[in-house]
């Protein structure tokens, strides 16, 4: 049997509950409701939510953020690729590298640039490693953390909020 992937973009309800279920039996809990507000959200045309399945079954998402909250990004008109999540099971079978096709693709209909955000402790080594490859580069602004510029001499946590952002042309 060949396995497929297919990418669907969040357009139900039915869909953020299931997305909700999946990310607790991963013990990778989100806000109440986040799902519910990603679907909001997608129908205002302010994010587009792209769910991974992976022989039918809930893989992963990610989403595009036409609006981020980084404020470089903001200033620019750099939409952004947030919050990927491929569950552990699913990891390099090239769902993530497809998810982040489709939402380049999207993004370079109204943007020459793309941006996105990573953890800087080990467990984002290999998102690290990916961005790389696919030609994303230093935006040259530092770390950050929650959305802050970290100015010499402060001391900040090592956490998920603590990170770099990359860019990268779309043209």
């Amino acid at each position: 049997m060949i396995n497929k992937i297919e990418i669907k973009q969040l357009r139900h309800l039915e869909e953020a509950s299931l997305l909700e279920q999946e990310f607790a039996k991963h013990n990778m809990y989100r806000e109440d409701n986040y799902y519910g507000k990603c679907l909001r959200e997608n129908e205002e045309g302010k994010r587009v939510t792209l769910i991974a399945y992976y022989d039918g079954k809930v893989a992963g998402c990610c989403h595009l953020l036409y609006e981020s909250k980084y404020h470089y990004f903001q200033h620019e008109k750099i939409p952004e690729i947030n919050d990927l999540c491929v569950f552990p099971k699913y990891r390099r079978k090239n769902i993530a590298s497809l998810l982040f096709d489709e939402l380049e693709s999207k993004a370079a209909t109204t943007s020459k640039t793309i941006g996105l955000g990573v953890g800087l402790y080990k467990d984002y080594g290999p998102a690290q490693l990916m961005y790389g490859k696919r030609g994303y580069v230093l935006d040259g602004k530092g770390a950050v953390s929650n959305n802050q510029t970290i100015e010499p001499g402060k001391t900040v946590m090592v956490d998920d909020e603590l990170l770099i952002y990359l860019v990268k042309s779309l043209q």
